[in-house]
Formats: structure tokens, sequence, C-alpha cells
């Protein structure tokens, strides 16, 4: 491809605008980062509790939730979010990406609107899942978008920025917005009435109310227009995004040819292609595997449980240990926003993200198991035998969540939309991102019986369950997952259909600009100069 004239730098300030769209649409997973801050620290409220709750002379608050509703206020919302994923390709079809987002901004305030103005508990599941759906759509469809409007060389940056907003580059919202959640509520926490849990969830209207308005001003993703075969949307879209505009039609021909070239492999963009065509089988696997290290790592139940943890342990202040734990996530992202274009390399960092984790909950378990309710695990000085224990996670977490939010789970999402062949990518994305939240929210559900004084009480014990499972997953990554650091999705689509083994993507030469296709009923190789 060719190169901007020497008075002209290829930087990022040179790309502002398409920075500006990232960051427009990174307020989605900021969105639902919000949720999980909030939702989270809401379990461990005692204006909440007392609507939702019930009373508990033994826990510290006087009040407590019983599994089966700390169950599903937490995994209902992730059960939306799975529903709407898993539809992913078949919206995709009808609505545009920015079509989705307002679609799923609509969905996000009427569900907040059902939370904030019921007592019921059956009212609260029904916003639960409501605002899944509307999370779903947002982490999706914006990712989608992410993927597919950012150059080449940032797209790393630009996904690598999925925990926080401070770097206005697009995906690291959700820590931050995790981080926002458990700020709001420490401030409320102590309102005696409804009112502290109702402030919190007023500021879910924020985000849908400003991605609404802001969506008036961006283009739509222009591989999705051609996707659709409008070329010249496409062609106008690409040049809103991109600094330099004598480049544009070399970055659209090549766009064009690859999407064109993998055309030849079906005459209809089906959802059975996935699994009918063996390259797009292995793109798809690869894409959910990817997705899924994040519910393997073990981390939804640590963020979705973290200040009931703290609450039942005692230590300090549940809240303020949570914005503190939180806060290093934020810190440790932003290091890894500053390195991944350098040496952002997948596998290294996902290996090494798994094999961390994995430790941490062995670390945990096994000290507990040996010595539980010693200082060994915590301050100990809790009276009642069923909440011991749980101070233990406090000390290793910190280390937990710089492995998890600094090499899992940004790298996670990132190889599952680099993975997805153009023609397929929001079908394959959607079903990666749906079986992720599946996972997620099968460890939501589960993790009370666990965890619950009123239930299992295995407490941090808990990790015994997740330390293999890291493990499990670090070596997958290790034997399977291609490196494809600043490679175009072009690139990407050659090397997959040059069916290369993982362990030589990254060495590999591409033959030129124009991507090759292979006919699989022919077994020949057919050159995209040759497509129409």
């Amino acid at each position: 491809m060719a190169s901007p004239t020497p008075d002209r730098k290829d930087n990022l300030a040179a790309h502002w605008k398409c920075l500006a769209a990232c960051t427009l649409m990174s307020m989605c997973p900021f969105q639902y980062g919000v949720d999980f801050g909030i939702i989270g620290s809401l379990q461990a409220m005692k204006g909440f509790l007392e609507v939702f709750g019930h009373e508990d002379p033994l826990s510290p608050t006087g009040w407590n939730i019983s599994p089966g509703r700390q169950q599903l206020i937490s995994s209902l919302m992730i059960l939306g979010a799975f529903l709407a994923s898993s539809a992913a390709g078949p919206i995709a079809l009808y609505l545009s990406r920015r079509w989705s987002i307002w679609s799923a901004c609509v969905l996000c305030i009427v569900a907040n609107v059902i939370m904030m103005t019921t007592d019921k508990i059956g009212g609260l599941y029904a916003g639960r899942l409501l605002i899944g759906l509307a999370n779903g759509l947002f982490m999706t469809f914006a990712q989608l978008y992410l993927q597919e409007v950012a150059p080449a060389k940032y797209r790393g940056l630009v996904i690598a920025s999925f925990q926080t907003w401070l770097m206005c580059f697009v995906l690291l919202t959700f820590t931050l917005g995790t981080l926002v959640g458990t700020v709001i509520d420490n401030g409320t926490k102590d309102i005696p009435s409804k009112q502290a849990y109702i402030i919190p969830l007023g500021i879910v209207y924020v985000i849908p109310g400003l991605v609404s308005i802001g969506l008036l001003f961006i283009p739509e993703s222009p591989r999705w227009l051609l996707q659709m075969d409008r070329e010249e949307d496409a062609r106008k879209a690409l040049k809103w995004l991109r600094p330099f505009p004598e480049l544009v039609d070399a970055e659209f021909a090549e766009m064009k040819a690859a999407i064109d070239a993998e055309k030849l492999l079906a005459v209809n963009t089906e959802i059975i292609d996935i699994w009918r065509n063996p390259i797009d089988r292995r793109r798809t696997l690869l894409a959910v595997g990817a997705v899924t290290l994040q519910a393997a790592s073990g981390a939804m139940y640590m963020i979705s449980y973290g200040t009931y943890f703290f609450q039942m342990a005692k230590v300090g202040s549940p809240f303020m240990n949570s914005c503190i734990l939180t806060a290093v996530g934020v810190v440790v992202i932003i290091i890894n926003s500053c390195i991944i274009t350098k040496w952002g390399r997948r596998r290294v960092f996902l290996v090494n993200g798994m094999l961390i984790c994995g430790l941490c909950q062995l670390i945990v378990a096994a000290v507990y198991n040996t010595h539980p309710g010693t200082l060994a695990t915590g301050k100990a000085r809790i009276p009642n035998p069923k909440l011991q224990g749980f101070q233990a996670i406090v000390g290793i977490s910190v280390l937990y969540i710089m492995g998890y939010n600094g090499m899992v789970s940004s790298y996670a999402w990132l190889c599952g939309g680099e993975f997805p062949s153009q023609r397929l990518r929001s079908f394959t994305f959607g079903i990666a991102a749906s079986v992720g939240f599946f996972g997620a929210w099968l460890t939501t559900f589960t993790a009370p019986y666990f965890i619950n004084p009123d239930a299992l009480n295995w407490g941090p014990k808990y990790g015994y369950i997740w330390a293999p499972s890291c493990i499990i997953g670090a070596l997958w990554t290790y034997f399977y997952l291609p490196e494809v650091k600043n490679r175009t999705f072009e690139e990407i689509d050659e090397m997959f259909m040059a069916k290369l083994p993982a362990r030589k993507f990254r060495g590999y030469k591409c033959v030129g600009p124009a991507v090759f296709a292979v006919d699989e009923k022919n077994q020949t190789r057919v050159s995209v100069e040759g497509v129409a």
C-alpha cells in the first residue's frame, strides 16, 4: 500500500477523526462496565438489601441476600448479553453497526426505568434481562465497528483500550466503567433508604444518551457497507475515517478484493458456512477459544462478587477496597495501552496472563485450605466461622487483577475480533461473544453456591476450580493461537487461506497486497486480480 507524502506524518494525530469515532463507540463497553460495577456493589448495600434481601444477624450489615436471588441478579444480565450476541449474525443482515447500537440504547433506557421504579424481585429480574440484551448489542457491535474501522497498525491499541476510557482509545472502558460504578456506590452506600441504590442506577442513562447523539456524526463501517454491496457509501465512509484521501482508493480496492475473494467460497452468507468450510471453521473455533479465555480465567466471579467478598470478610471498607482494586486494574491497562502497538504479542501476553491468574487462584485456595481462619488468610477476627477465610482474596487479588486486566482481557477480545473472515465476521464474532457471555453467565450463576455463607461456603477454595482452567487455557493458547500482531485483515485472510500452522503465522511473508482465495471444491488457488 502507498505511503503518505513526506510532509505529512501517519501518526495518531493524523487519524483524529477515526479515533473520535472509536472513542464514541468505546462508551458502549463503558456502559457494560458501569453496570457491572454498580450491580456488584449494590448486593452489599444495606438500602438495596432491605428491599430485595433478608435480615441476617450474622452478617456485618445485619442483612444478606439469598444465593438464588444473588445468582439471578448478576447472571440474568449476562444471559441477556448471550442471547443478543448469539443473534448478531442475523441482526447484521438487516441492521448496520450504528442502528444496532441505537437499538441497544433504547433497550438500556427501558431496562433502567424498570429497575429504578420496581420494588418487586420479578421486576428487577426483567430489568436485568433487558439490560443484558442491550449490553450484548453494545459489546458485540461496538467491537465489530472498532475492528472494522481502525487502521491495522493501531487496531491493537484500539481494542486493547477495552478496560479504560482515560486513554480515549476505545475498548479498555470496561474497567473504568466498573470503577465509576463502584465509586458512585461508595458515595451513596450510607443513605438509609432506597435512594442508596436509585442514585447509582441513574448514571446508566448518561451513556445511552451521549452515544445516541454521537452516532449522528460518525459514518457507518465501510466493511459492512461493502458486504451489503453499497460501494459508494463505503468509499465515502472510508474517506471520512482516513486522513490521506490519496490513499483511500488503494485501501478500498484491497478491502473489496478480499471480500470478493471470500465470496468465491460461497454464494450466500449463511451461518452454516462457519462450520461447512474448513478454513472458516478453524477461524470460528479460534475466535471462540480466544474470547472464552476470559471466562476460563475465573475473573467474572471476582468482578461480580468482589465487594460482597470484602463485606463478608470485614476488611476495612468493602466499597473502598473495590475502588482501589479496580483502580489498580485501570493503571495496569493504561500501561498496557502504551506498549501494545510495539510489543503486544497476543500469544505471549495471553499465555503468561493465564498462568498468573491460575497461580493466584491456586495460592489463595491452598493457603486457605491449609490454614483457614488464621493470619495466613487474613485478620481472622470474625467470630462466625461461616465467614472466615474470605480475607485471603484481598491480598492476592491485586496481582490477579494485574494479570487479568493487563494480559488476558484486552488480548482475548482483540484476537476474537481479528480471526473471523470478513464475509462471516458478524456471525463468527457474534458466536464467539455469545460463548464468552455464556461462560461468564455460568460463572456468575454458580458462584454464589460456592462462596455464599448460606450455601457451600467454600470461599477462596473456589480457586481450586479455576486454577486448572487457567492452565488449560494457557496450553491451548501456546499450541493453537496464531500471532497476527499488526497484520491487516487482508493479510490475516491470506494466512488462513494458506492453511498455515499457528507457529508459522508470525514469520509468514505475504505475497502482496492482494490476497488469494482457495476454491475448496476444485482445490485450486484463485487470484483476486481475476475477481470481477
